[in-house]
Parts: structure tokens; sequence; C-alpha cells
């Protein structure tokens, strides 16, 4: 395993951060792994040396949080967690969302227990909340990190405007910073190459990608993808652009180094994240070991830099999306 700092913090973590959302309960998606397969996916991540865990409250209605919680006891000193809060957890209390401060105290205290612990290395925010002013939001994240319940705060998929008034009020009041940034990024998806990625660069933010594999298209060809359960039935994917413009020319360059570089497409496609500079660790779910063990080996693949250019040629700009 390869380690790195998050950002500008100090704390190292491992390369591959292990994406918790198909941890939980299957009655909320399909694909979801129960109990027992959770913990031993973790385990085994440990096993591999990954030490970064992300998942959030709204994943399988908060037991993602507890699964991976009973999975590190015991282990929570030398692991990285981190969580997220915004989206609505209890459609009968419309304060069970949003970044207000009674938001987020009561939700975050909700993440506490269900993961087991006293303090969150790494709480984001989910999303930007229109309705909430920021210094607002903020100052209840300067609150937490002070109380010891959160040990750094992360913001997620937002305009670079919004960001930037974020840190600017952060400094302007003497708040807790936000020091990572969980944006949607792959091959499929590179908008934030305008704006997001150099900015974070330029104020050394953290970057730890969402959906690094294109929520599965980058690990099939084409033809195979709605062969998958998660293919047949995450219709969320299908609102992301990765079908657009030149996502089946890449899709197809990618299946075609697979084969050159004898690996998998997700191994390329996590070679591809993983060579650039502003990116910290990508979040990688998956509900198989094997799959997990293949992701780690990705860090052993160096592509060159023809092979690079190769996978990004036929990219067109696409809609935005993860924050629009």
């Amino acid at each position: 395993m390869e380690y790195t700092t998050l950002g500008s913090t100090g704390v190292e973590v491992s390369r591959i951060c292990l994406g918790c959302m198909s941890f939980g309960d299957s009655d909320w998606r399909e694909w979801v792994l129960d109990e027992e397969e959770g913990i031993e996916l973790v385990e085994r991540a440990r096993d591999l040396g990954i030490n970064f865990f992300d998942t959030a409250n709204m994943y399988s209605r908060g037991e993602s949080e507890r699964v991976l919680g009973k999975a590190l006891e015991g282990h929570r000193e030398e692991s990285v967690v981190a969580t997220k809060g915004f989206f609505q957890m209890d459609e009968d209390d419309p304060n069970s969302g949003g970044l207000s401060r009674k938001a987020i105290e009561q939700e975050l205290d909700n993440s506490l227990e269900r993961l087991g612990m006293d303090t969150i290395d790494l709480y984001q925010i989910h999303r930007w909340d229109y309705d909430t002013p920021i210094e607002e939001t903020l100052r209840a994240l300067d609150d937490a990190v002070r109380r010891e319940k959160v040990r750094y705060v992360g913001a997620s998929s937002m305009w670079v405007h919004q960001f930037a008034d974020a840190l600017h009020t952060s400094e302007r009041l003497g708040l807790e910073r936000f020091v990572t940034m969980q944006n949607h990024y792959n091959l499929l998806y590179r908008e934030e190459e305008r704006e997001m990625l150099p900015y974070c660069q330029q104020e050394g933010v953290g970057v730890v990608p969402w959906s690094p594999l294109a929520r599965g298209y980058l690990t099939r060809p084409h033809e195979e993808y709605d062969a998958t359960t998660r293919g047949e039935t995450d219709d969320y994917a299908r609102e992301h652009p990765y079908f657009e413009g030149g996502g089946r020319e890449i899709n197809e360059r990618v299946e075609e180094l697979a084969d050159e570089y004898g690996a998998t497409m997700a191994q390329i496609g996590l070679a591809w994240l993983l060579d650039k500079e502003w990116v910290d660790a990508p979040i990688v779910g998956t509900t198989s070991i094997e799959h997990l063990e293949q992701a780690v080996e990705a860090l052993d693949i160096s592509l060159s830099d023809s092979d690079v250019e190769y996978l990004e040629e036929p990219y067109e700009p696409v809609r935005v999306s993860g924050h629009e």
C-alpha cells in the first residue's frame, strides 16, 4: 500500500479509500451487502493496508455507518474515518437534513452513535445548502471540532465560487477550514479539471473523488454494463453523462489498454486517476473482495504518457453532473 498526506493536514491516508456505500441494507439498494459481508470487506481492506474509510449518514439510512463502526472495533486508532451529512434522514422531520446548526448537531450525534465512536476524523458536508448561510454552517462545524466530536471538516461537490466563498468566510471569521473536497471525477467526467481541481491544488485542499469508476461503467465493456445488478437498477448512473460525448469510445480504449497491460478495466481507470497530482485518494466502492484486491493492485500500474493521452483524447465537454 502507498500512503499520502491528506491535503495539508499532515494525516497519512492510504491512496485507496474504501467507500462504504455498499454496506447496510439491500432494501435501500438491491446491490448493497449485508452486515457480515461488509465486515469481511473492511477486514480485507485493513489486511491490504487501507486505513481510510468513507461513509455517510444517508447510506442505507444509517446502516452503513453502523456496519463500518462494528467492523473497526478494536482498530479505531489506526483508522481514518470519514462520514457526511446533508440529505434528509427522516421524511417526517425537515430538520433531519440540510446544514443548519440544528441539523448538523443532531445528525452528527446520530452518526457518532451509529459508528460507536467519540470522534469522527473527517466530517463532510454532503452538498451545498442553499437555504442556510454558509457562516452558520461553518460556525456549527467549528464548534464540533472544538468539542472534539470532529477532527477535520470537508466539503463535497459544489461550484467553485461556493467553495471559495466558504474558504474565505472561514479565514475571515477564524473558523475551521474545509481541508478536503470530495468531488465527482473520473475518465468520463473531467469537468472538475477546469476550475475546482486547480483551485484545490492552489489552496492545499485534499481531493478524494467519488465515482472514480463511473458507477461501474469503467469496469466492463459497454455491451456488458446492463448485465450487472447495479447496471440494471442504478438509475442514478443514467443521470450522469457517462454515455454521452466520447464516453463509449473511452470505454473501448480502457478495455484495449487493459488487454495490453494484462490488467482489468477498473485497474486502468484507477491508474489514470492515481496518476493525477491533485488526487489524494479515490473513493473506491465495491461489493467484492476480489475487486478490492484488484483496486489495490492498480497502484502498481504506471501508464505511459502516450497511453494517458490515448485515454483522454476522445473526451468531450459534458453537462455538469453531481452538484447542478
